[in-house]
């Protein structure tokens, strides 16, 4: 009998690697000369998977999201793992920005790409595991089809296929 070849589908983001990148986000913005003598503030709740940030303005506001997006970037984060919440204003004419952390697929998402899957009759079963999808097939190459049409698929989530064997 042929063996069976799986792999996960998970969105989990390294949570030391997104504390660095905030950390170095926090000293950049420290540093840069049009955000000198302004209030410019970077909290992260870890439980509440949320960035804060509170400045003066919505430029600036904006300004601080590209920081920390970059920095994620840099730290092997993918972007679409920081969704925009809400953007309100704050006593003293302030400017509060909300970011949520995704790392997690929910259970809507894993159903449309187990649809999806089902849809491009691939020969690999999938199934959804909590917060993460394992997919099996006989075949290397058809899980390796079963990434390219997940990848193709344009989630806003931040995949990744680990557990290749």
């Amino acid at each position: 009998m042929a063996k069976e070849h799986s792999f996960d589908i998970t969105a989990e983001v390294d949570k030391q690697e997104l504390k660095n990148a905030l950390e170095q986000a926090k000293k950049e913005v420290a540093n840069r000369y049009d955000f000198k003598g302004l209030m410019a503030e970077i909290d992260y709740n870890e439980k509440g998977k949320v960035i804060t940030m509170v400045t003066t303005s919505d430029s600036k506001a904006e300004a601080m999201k590209e920081i920390v997006i970059s920095k994620l970037i840099k730290r092997g984060i993918v972007a679409q793992a920081i969704k925009e919440l809400k953007r309100e204003s704050v006593g003293g004419g302030n400017t509060k920005l909300t970011l949520q952390v995704i790392d997690t697929i929910s259970s809507e998402d894993a159903k449309k790409i187990t649809k999806e899957i089902k849809t491009q009759k691939l020969k690999v079963q999938a199934a959804i595991r909590g917060e993460e999808l394992r997919i099996t097939g006989k075949s290397l190459d058809d899980l390796q089809e079963c990434i390219r049409v997940v990848k193709g698929m344009e989630l806003d989530l931040p995949l990744s296929f680990t557990n290749f064997a």
